[in-house]
């Protein structure tokens, strides 16, 4: 299928830079273009003392499926081209010191789900769902689910949605404090900006200060934090040579349900 313009775009207006992923005939699932544009507009906001506040939302009627599976089967690398340390959609790894709020406008699930989960403020349409549905498939996820997911639920909400792969809805988002607001789909990207102006209106120093240390104070970005970053690589590296995960790639595109075999 022939695409015409760019897989992410950014805009900035009234002091808040609007990142939106723009490959919606792929229900935006991440390659390594998308990878670039997401990791080079945040290295633009961040660059840019007039932005005090990033918005990130999808194109279309979903946020992000995850991963671009058919870029997998070909062998293609899903991270932005010389810069691996930004991680799963150019965002996932790459800190940046200003706000990010996830304008969620449909479906998050796998990778989408992450890039939520590595966003500091999210909003959600109503009838949209977040969830991590890797171990039907063999996997498991590896782009900070399985460490950002129970730092933002409390334990078992967490393991529930890990162990089983069932997504949450909005509003069973909102009562775990996954999201902070639950709006109709149409409203989702105006009451994002809205709340990233509301940021944007405070002394952007203090609102840097306040989110480098609510962060630190969950683990992220420290010593043991790492540790745990480059576990999930490992583990995911031996993963992928189970046979289970072949089985699963294999079950997922003959559309039938997978048999395991435990190895």
């Amino acid at each position: 299928m022939s695409v015409v313009g760019p897989p992410a775009t950014y805009e900035v207006s009234h002091g808040v830079a609007v990142i939106t992923l723009r490959r919606p005939h792929a229900r935006n699932a991440v390659n390594a273009e998308l990878s670039t544009a997401v990791g080079e507009g945040l290295e633009r906001a961040e660059d840019d003392p007039a932005v005090r506040a990033v918005v990130v939302t999808g194109d279309g009627p979903v946020f992000c499926a995850g991963a671009d599976l058919k870029g997998i089967a070909a062998g293609e690398s899903l991270t932005a081209p010389g810069h691996p340390e930004w991680g799963f959609a150019g965002l996932v790894e790459h800190p940046v010191a200003v706000p990010v709020i996830a304008a969620v406008n449909g479906h998050a699930l796998g990778g989408g789900a992450e890039i939520v989960l590595a966003c500091d403020l999210a909003v959600m349409a109503d009838d949209a769902r977040i969830g991590l549905p890797e171990v039907t498939r063999g996997l498991y996820a590896a782009a900070g689910g399985t460490i950002r997911l129970p730092r933002q639920l409390p334990l078992k909400i967490a393991l529930h949605a890990g162990l089983t792969g069932d997504p949450l809805t909005a509003q069973e988002a909102a009562r775990w404090g996954l999201v902070n607001a639950v709006t109709p789909r149409t409203e989702v990207l105006s009451l994002a900006m809205a709340l990233a102006r509301r940021v944007a209106s405070n002394a952007p120093l203090a609102v840097q200060v306040t989110k480098s240390m609510m962060h630190a104070a969950t683990g992220a970005g420290t010593e043991s934090d790492d540790v745990l970053w480059r576990l999930q690589d490992e583990q995911m590296a031996r993963l992928l040579t189970s046979r289970d995960a072949l089985e699963g790639a294999r079950a997922f595109a003959e559309k039938r349900t997978p048999s395991w075999l435990g190895r």
